[in-house]
């Protein structure tokens, strides 16, 4: 099997090749000096350093301070629905700044191409404060090749990030996935002592390096980031999110799926406004200005993911918002496209989703599955053969049988099409993963029943007013569909190594779930399962 663990392949003599006369500048804190880069977008000239360094003034006059110019912050790479040849860079300031833009380069090539970025921004609906998003789009990029990039806007220090682009057609890779981190920082001071307000813990921040000592080549985040919406201080929770995981994110894509806690009171129309200028999400048919980038796909070599905004069909009123049925059909229209045309592409073997809330958990007293996602978005899954859904919400690991069809009860409870727990089919139904132990402070492991039975939404009350959640009625199901969890460890992630095996053969993908122990992203492998399922061609 070939090598699934490249990231970027990059060497220090490549990084030193590809830096040239542009490594004396980045040492001075500018680009611009290394001269005109070729290439589209603005060049990398760059104005006067700052005011007030040293022989910025003479005599006995000393020029007025000026504001310090912001640092490039949260660099992360994102990729567009082309994964072979298309991927954004983005970074974020709560202030204005002048000339955003990225120098690129291949793996042992040469800094000569500049992109300049498009400016987003959007105004925290609670403190007022105004947050700047940076996206160099890089187009036509050459597929499964690495490559690296400095990203700076005037005055700042380039930081520097690597990625790798996806193979185009079957070739193996790793992909990764969690959900629901919030932050290892604290916000808020309780009688004096600082605590955390976003429900993160300091497993937030060694799920990160978990991930990032695997090295895939994206990562799913399966919603519920930072849980900013909880936060004394939204803005401050997104910055903190951004400084811990960007270790990983400017040198691989994180590709999300949005939670009900992405859902913000006042950004927005609907409360995703924070959550789209953050990440340059790639558009769809159907999309509205409010709706833009909520849901959509990409395709990395033999693999369609596709990323869904559950809280359009979830009967649980869970976020700021009350949004049940915002997109008015238009994603599930959307997603039934999607899936057919996927499904009737022999290029592609695997397809994979990414959301937030769950059709299945065992937890007792938790979120619940919601009824609304198996009325909606199951018999897709089954008419399409979705291979696998990767979620969040409830915040332990848990994984199904494969299933296909639901029985006719008032719940829709999934029926198994398999016991085997060890080499999957996945021809034979659909597999869905929970991942929601990505650093949460409120952990649903200790939670799970015995012998597992399903906690399902059925209904909800209706508001009372703009701010009090309805409330939810819930059924109590057997699950026979129920194949494995985790009852004693809250925190880990799954890697998944794609093999594509050969023509006529089957394809598989191997999957790992890892339980984060400690600091610096200690990993213990809990248990390793098999999807296959015959290739297109």
């Amino acid at each position: 099997m070939a090598d699934t663990t490249r990231g970027s392949d990059l060497t220090r003599r490549s990084l030193l090749t590809a830096l040239g006369a542009t490594g004396a500048v980045v040492a001075t804190g500018g680009i611009a000096s290394a001269g005109t880069p070729k290439g589209n977008g603005p060049t990398a000239a760059s104005s006067a350093g700052h005011a007030g360094a040293p022989g910025a003034s003479t005599g006995s006059t000393t020029a007025a301070p000026s504001a310090p110019v912001p640092p490039v912050a949260g660099l992360h790479v994102g990729f567009g629905e082309d994964a072979t040849s298309e991927a954004t860079v983005t970074w974020h300031t709560v202030s204005a700044v002048k000339n955003p833009r990225v120098l690129i380069a291949p793996d042992g090539g040469t800094f000569e191409r500049s992109v300049g970025a498009v400016a987003a921004s959007y105004t925290d609906g609670k403190s007022g404060t105004v947050v700047h998003a940076f996206h160099a789009r890089l187009r036509g990029l050459k597929p499964d090749t690495s490559y690296m990039y400095l990203a700076s806007h005037d005055g700042a220090k380039p930081e520097f990030g690597t990625f790798r682009t996806a193979p185009r057609g079957r070739a193996a890779f790793r992909f990764t996935s969690f959900g629901d981190q919030g932050t290892p920082t604290m916000g808020k001071q309780v009688n004096g002592t600082w605590v955390n307000d976003n429900l993160g813990s300091p497993a937030a921040g060694d799920t990160t390096a978990g991930v990032e000592s695997l090295e895939p080549l994206l990562h799913l985040f399966n919603g519920d980031l930072c849980y900013a919406n909880l936060a004394t201080d939204r803005v401050r929770t997104w910055s903190d999110f951004w400084n811990n995981n960007s270790r990983s994110a400017r040198h691989r894509a994180w590709q999300p799926s949005p939670g009900n806690h992405e859902n913000e009171l006042g950004n927005g129309p609907i409360g995703y406004q924070a959550y789209q200028t953050y990440f340059d999400l790639p558009r769809q048919q159907g999309q509205t200005d409010t709706t833009a980038g909520l849901w959509y796909a990409l395709t990395a070599g033999a693999v369609r993911f596709v990323f869904l905004a559950n809280d359009d069909v979830c009967i649980q009123d869970a976020g700021d918002y009350r949004v049940k049925g915002y997109s008015q059909g238009a994603q599930k229209a959307w997603l039934e496209k999607t899936l057919k045309a996927a499904r009737a592409d022999k290029d592609i073997d695997w397809i994979v989703v990414c959301m937030h809330q769950v059709a299945m958990s065992s937890a007792k007293g938790f979120n619940g599955a919601d009824l609304g996602i198996r009325q909606e978005w199951l018999p897709l899954f089954d008419t399409y053969g979705v291979d696998l859904v990767v979620a969040g919400h409830e915040h332990h690991y848990e994984r199904s049988l494969p299933v296909r069809g639901a029985q006719q009860n008032q719940t829709l409870t999934p029926i198994p099409a398999s016991t085997k727990t060890d080499v999957i089919d996945t021809t034979q139904g659909t597999v869905h993963m929970i991942i929601g132990g990505g650093g949460t402070s409120s952990p649903s492991n200790q939670l799970l029943y015995s012998p597992p039975k399903c906690d399902v939404i059925v209904s909800s009350t209706d508001r009372p007013d703009a701010t009090t959640k309805g409330v939810p009625t819930k059924v109590t199901e057997d699950a026979p569909w129920f194949g494995a969890s985790d009852a004693a460890h809250s925190y880990g992630f799954a890697s998944f190594d794609v093999d594509p095996g050969r023509p006529g053969g089957q394809t598989t993908i191997t999957v790992t779930y890892y339980e984060v122990t400690g600091p610096y992203g200690t990993l213990s492998p809990f248990e390793t399962f098999k999807l296959t399922r015959p290739r297109g061609r």
